[in-house]
Parts: structure tokens; C-alpha cells; sequence
């Protein structure tokens, strides 16, 4: 209830409009994107608040040292370690094996830089769990941000990827000129 006052606060106070899809209504995972910004953050938090999904996150395991550790994990965070990321997609999976009910925000272009492919995390999420994809956005053009469609993987990467690619082709994040195009290392392997 607090989080989704702020939430109302925030979209009324804020420059950007939410207009959005209505939530999920089981557990997906929320892609994030395009990640330019540590706006962004704010953002999904204040669509997923607004919209009543208890969410999760994956964010790199140095902001979870010190001080702000407890401050992330009450805000949902999952740390991950660079170095071993297949460790992060298990103990995703265990999660929701376990029952944990929750929409799990990733952003794949896993850095807020410019980067070469996105990072394939959140599909194997989805293929292991049998949760949906949440198509999130945040668009500076149109000064908008919100929910897309979900969608179900069907196991054909470039396919799968061609859908992504078509809702974010207009999209472009918070600083556009470090969006990362929606395409995946395996599908140039896969060619």
C-alpha cells in the first residue's frame, strides 16, 4: 500500500507518463529496456509499485556491499556475480520452484553502456521456469515508460528475439545513445 502511494506520487509529480499494458496476472520475467540510465531503475520500480507486481531484481553484486546492501534487498534486489551468472539463473529457478511469486526485472543489456549483444539470462530464466516475458520500456522520445506485451518464448531464439526486437525497434531508453540493439550472442552463433 505505502509503496504504491509513492508509486501514484511519483507518476504524478514525474516529466513521464506511464502508459502501460495491464500487469501480468502470474509471474514473468520484466525485462527492463532499453538500460541507458540509472533512471531506469526508478522507473521500473515506480511501473511495477503502480501496478501492484511484487517484483525482484538482478543487479550487480557491488551494490549490495555495505551500507546499501539491506536497502537493496528490501527494495528486491538479487546480487549477481559476473563471474559465475549461470549461479544467478539457478537460484532464480529454485526460487520460483520453491513457490516464490514475483516478477523478476532484468535488464539484459546488463550494463548501461553501449554493448554488443544482449545477455541471455533472462531466456533461460523464462525457458527453465516456464514464465512469461514482460516486455518493459522506457522511451525518452515519447517521454514515456511501462509494461508491453507478455509474451511466451517458443524455444526459436531468432524468432523469439525478432518479436523483442520489433516492440523495442522504436524505443530508446533514458541517454539514446547508448542503447544496446535487442539481439543475442547465440543467434550469430546459430548462423
Amino acid at each position: 500500500m505505502i509503496r504504491r502511494s509513492i508509486a501514484r506520487l511519483y507518476w504524478r509529480l514525474s516529466r513521464w507518463r506511464l502508459v502501460t499494458e495491464p500487469a501480468p496476472d502470474r509471474p514473468t520475467v520484466l525485462i527492463g529496456a532499453p538500460h541507458t540510465s540509472n533512471w531506469d531503475f526508478v522507473i521500473m520500480l515506480a511501473i511495477a509499485w503502480r501496478l501492484g507486481i511484487p517484483v525482484r531484481w538482478l543487479g550487480k553484486k557491488s551494490l549490495f556491499r555495505g551500507w546499501r546492501a539491506p536497502i537493496m534487498r528490501a527494495l528486491g534486489g538479487i546480487p549477481v556475480d559476473r563471474e559465475d551468472p549461470g549461479r544467478v539463473v539457478a537460484e532464480v529457478v529454485a526460487r520460483v520452484h520453491a513457490g516464490e511469486v514475483f516478477g523478476l526485472v532484468v535488464t539484459p543489456e546488463g550494463t548501461r553502456g553501449r554493448a554488443p549483444y544482449w545477455k541471455s539470462g533472462f531466456a533461460r530464466i523464462a525457458a527453465q521456469t516456464g514464465m512469461p516475458v514482460t516486455l518493459g520500456y522506457v522511451d525518452r522520445t515519447t517521454m514515456t515508460a511501462g509494461l508491453g506485451p507478455t509474451i511466451t518464448l517458443g524455444g526459436d531464439v531468432g524468432a523469439d528475439m525478432d518479436r523483442i526486437r520489433a516492440f523495442y525497434a522504436d524505443k530508446a531508453g533514458v541517454r539514446p545513445q547508448f542503447r544496446t540493439e535487442p539481439r543475442l550472442r547465440e543467434e550469430d552463433d546459430a548462423e
